[in-house]
């Protein structure tokens, strides 16, 4: 497959964007990890925390810091991964993210 010169991939544009828009970052991982009360949708937001991690250093890095094996980390953000609370927490902290919580919205009839 042939290269074009100038033309950046969407992932490549999206990890650029990511990595110098902090709040943008927060947004699309906060908008994909709603995704992970679905399990048929679950793996959108694996697939966006692994994009979050390739904007804050690449993968084997993110892996070192969290004290993770590189493979380790590439099988459980893959699409059919299923990460323990241990590594999305260590994966969350090593890129300056936290876990938090809010109030599901029901509409009461």
């Amino acid at each position: 497959m042939r290269k074009l010169k100038g033309v950046v991939s969407h992932h490549e544009r999206e990890i650029s964007e990511l990595s110098t828009d902090r709040e943008l970052a927060v947004e699309y991982l906060k908008a994909a990890m709603e995704s992970l009360d679905n399990p048929d949708d679950r793996a959108a937001g694996l697939l966006a925390l692994r994009t979050v991690a390739e904007a804050y250093g690449g993968l084997a890095v993110v892996a070192a810091e969290a004290g993770i094996s590189r493979e380790s980390l590439y099988r459980t953000l893959s699409p059919k991964g299923n990460p323990t609370l241990k590594t999305l927490l260590a994966v969350l902290k090593t890129v300056g993210l936290r876990l938090s919580v809010e109030s599901e919205h029901h509409a009461h009839v």
